[in-house]
């Protein structure tokens, strides 16, 4: 299965039982819920899969089981964030032999990393491998910055396709577009400016709420490509104030309460992260229920032909 790199990509959460063990039924609903809202891809690993506190056995077992339970319907791809580029490969290795279709890569973790080590890092494993590779552009989190003049030499790998785009600056879109047009799919990290970043050409939407409202966001993606601009803001300015949930330190918690509210996921996480209490969680809580009760009733937005928006409806509708 070749990666079209468009479309919803949700940072799948990784589903804990309150003895701290994988709840692989719980985490099946999760995609189910995915796949039946129009999900294009599903990544594991991630930020918000807590991939730091998995083992590899761990690793293994949920992308062997995301692999059968979705049996082709969307590509899975792992996330490497690795402190060694030894590692990494090792990483990118397994994941051929686990299934998965595709990689999401982050800068090497830890030791921040100069322009040449970087590129060095990202070019190793792409030579190693004949998965298809989207980059994780996050300096703000992350701290090391993948730069234009870094893309320009990684694009010599054929399997570096895509760009996950977390710099919080929309116009980088537009840079990434002028500098290498579409030889570099761009997808959105940031959940409260996908929308305005899918307006100036992205690709697609890599999202964390979506863990918890798949529909909506889907919705909204699917709306904005079939140029229905004012639909998809309705949804938007409904969405904000949990999508703003994806911008904190405990992202991983609030996410987690939003699943479980939406009655697809726990609040389990793994130590040294704790469940949140107290006023915190009541104030997360209150958020959550309160975007819940005024969730909107959405359109038939899979049956929107999205392949069918001229650039002009969009600025037309701007």
């Amino acid at each position: 299965m070749s990666i079209q790199w468009k479309g919803v990509f949700p940072a799948i959460t990784t589903k804990f039982t309150t003895d701290d063990k994988l709840d692989l039924p719980l985490f099946t609903k999760n995609i189910e819920v995915q796949i039946k809202a129009g999900i294009d891809g599903v990544i594991l690993g991630g930020t918000l899969g807590e991939a730091s506190v998995l083992s590899t056995e761990e690793k293994e077992t949920l992308v062997k089981h995301t692999v059968e339970i979705i049996n082709g319907r969307v590509p899975v791809l792992l996330n490497i964030a690795e402190g060694s580029t030894r590692e990494a490969l090792k990483q990118a290795e397994y994941a051929k032999q686990w299934g998965a279709k595709g990689l999401m890569m982050l800068p090497p973790m830890r030791y921040k990393t100069d322009h040449r080590e970087t590129v060095s890092y990202f070019k190793t494993v792409a030579d190693a491998t004949d998965l298809p590779i989207m980059i994780y552009n996050n300096p703000v989190d992350y701290k090391t910055e993948v730069t234009l003049d870094m893309f320009e030499e990684l694009i010599e790998c054929s399997n570096i396709q895509a760009i996950k785009e977390s710099t919080r600056d929309i116009s980088n879109v537009t840079r990434l577009k002028n500098r290498f047009g579409n030889r570099l799919k761009v997808l959105c990290g940031i959940d409260t400016i996908a929308m305005e970043e899918i307006l100036m050409g992205a690709e697609g939407w890599v999202g964390g709420l979506v863990c918890a409202f798949p529909a909506e966001t889907v919705a909204i993606y699917r709306l904005v490509k079939a140029g229905k601009i004012d639909e998809a803001l309705k949804i938007h300015r409904w969405f904000l104030p949990l999508l703003e949930l994806d911008l904190h330190a405990k992202l991983v918690q609030y996410i987690k309460l939003a699943e479980t509210q939406a009655g697809i996921g726990s609040e389990y996480v793994r130590a040294p992260r704790l469940t949140l209490i107290g006023a915190e969680r009541a104030s997360v809580l209150k958020i959550i229920d309160d975007g819940i009760a005024a969730r909107p009733v959405l359109p038939d937005y899979l049956s929107l032909d999205i392949a069918a928006k001229k650039s002009q409806q969009v600025t037309k509708s701007l």
